[in-house]
């Protein structure tokens, strides 16, 4: 689990006990708010789940999919790939000039 501000609707799902289907639910009747990132990522923020979950407002129940390590990792490279890659291009930029 991330500890950013935002977070995707499987982890909304897995800090409420409930379905992603759940959370879509809930997003439509405006009891979370949904933020687009990049217009493309769908995102809430970790604060609203937090309080709809200590209001009691949604009965938890078992999410049928788990959050496997597996999708976190593909998650992550999905996510953070223009980073990864400057990254490396900067390291290839940095060796060049030093040890050229």
């Amino acid at each position: 689990m991330t500890t950013g501000q935002y977070i995707s609707v499987r982890e909304a799902a897995q800090l409420l006990g409930i379905s992603e289907k759940k959370i879509m639910d809930l997003i439509e009747v405006r009891k979370l708010l949904a933020y687009r990132i990049a217009d493309k990522f769908l995102r809430l923020k970790r604060t609203e789940v937090m309080d709809l979950r200590n209001a009691g407002y949604v009965a938890r129940d078992n999410p049928q999919i788990a959050y496997s390590t597996k999708e976190k990792i593909i998650d992550f490279f999905y996510f953070n790939d223009f980073y990864i890659i400057c990254l490396i291009i900067i390291f290839s930029f940095l060796y060049i000039i030093f040890f050229t």
